[in-house]
């Protein structure tokens, strides 16, 4: 039943279809500007890309890929470090293209306990002797399922961890973090929940088990940790999952000022609150970077739609992540430029400076 006139409900005449299933058309007619390549050279600051750093005739492949879609550079989010970092660092030095990829280390968690943070700061600075650029992607297990050496969860704002964090302030490198997931996968699955169709389809995703870590307690935990290390530069992946709250990511910004936000993945957000995005990006544009996450050639170019034109109510490239319509919040090329390029180069000393439009 649905309410056809106030306090009046009737049911269809026939079957409803499921939400599988239900592919309405839509009849508005708008401008159209579709974006193939970034109006100007991006970096990719979330790029999973280590199968493409196995060889110098799969890194040449990526090149075409990012070619066709005006990336001029990725930083490597796959937390590599030890023989898998300097395997992948060598392929890259030993290519045409050492100015257009950068790699990320990061630490092993399971198992921190004390004493663990002299090991892993002797690794942290053999790995960026060896070439990477930052601490990253430290992923989603941080704080959800990563267990410490006494089987107790690693909490995000553990003090055994606290060494490590003002190793990186010390060594100036940025920590690429990725903390919680989206709020919805924390709340009951059921008609009310706009992520059904994606926790119905992937357990994974449901994080709403009885007795499990809630996303405000992830959340206080995170906020904690950028409280305890002002002097450490942390970016947040995923807009810190946020994108859907910009209010409260913007208190986070005003508190910590050490931190920025990457947007990969939360894309669904951001186009579908174009005034507020739009305003957000302005007020926030030296805090925010540009970060795609899954490597995807030909989802790219919506993420271009969305910050570069004024299209109205347009597709999302995974229905079952977003069932509603996207709108572009028209950025200006100041902001756009700090977003594709001039904040990463910025907050991470180790990417090449130089060839980059003022």
């Amino acid at each position: 039943m649905t309410e056809t006139r106030p306090q009046s409900c009737s049911a269809p005449e026939f079957p409803a279809p499921s939400i599988l299933d239900y592919r309405p058309v839509s009849t508005l007619v708008t401008d159209v500007h579709m974006v193939p390549k970034a109006k100007f050279p991006a970096i990719d600051y979330h790029a999973h890309v280590n199968n493409f750093l196995r060889s110098g005739e799969d890194l040449a492949r990526l090149m075409t890929i990012l070619d066709s879609l005006n990336v001029r550079m990725v930083v490597s989010a796959d937390n590599m470090t030890g023989t898998t970092l300097a395997t992948a660092l060598d392929v890259v030095r030993n290519s045409p293209f050492k100015d257009r990829v950068r790699i990320q280390t990061g630490p092993r968690l399971n198992g921190v306990g004390p004493g663990w943070a002299t090991d892993a700061i002797a690794q942290l600075e053999a790995d960026l002797k060896a070439g990477a650029v930052g601490i990253g992607e430290i992923m989603k297990g941080f704080g959800l399922s990563t267990r410490k050496a006494d089987g107790t969860r690693l909490h995000v704002d553990d003090a055994d961890l606290d060494a490590y964090w003002d190793a990186c302030a010390r060594l100036n490198i940025p920590v690429f973090m990725h903390i919680a997931e989206p709020d919805q996968f924390f709340q009951p699955l059921d008609m009310h929940n706009e992520r059904w169709l994606e926790m119905a389809l992937d357990g994974s995703k449901r994080r709403n088990q009885p007795g499990a870590v809630t996303f405000d307690e992830l959340i206080t935990e995170r906020n904690n940790l950028l409280r305890k290390h002002p002097k450490t530069k942390f970016v947040l992946a995923h807009f810190g999952w946020q994108a859907n709250n910009l209010a409260a990511l913007a208190k986070v910004f005003d508190e910590f000022p050490n931190v920025s936000a990457e947007m990969g993945a939360v894309l669904y957000d951001i186009g579908r609150q174009p005034r507020a995005a739009h305003d957000f990006f302005i007020k926030y544009q030296d805090r925010i970077l540009f970060g795609k996450d899954a490597f995807e050639a030909s989802e790219y170019p919506y993420y271009w739609r969305v910050l570069e034109t004024k299209d109205e109510y347009f597709d999302y490239y995974r229905d079952y992540h977003a069932f509603w319509k996207m709108y572009g919040i028209d950025l200006p090329d100041v902001v756009l430029k700090k977003v594709y390029y001039q904040n990463a180069l910025r907050i991470t000393p180790g990417l090449p400076q130089n060839g980059w439009p003022k």
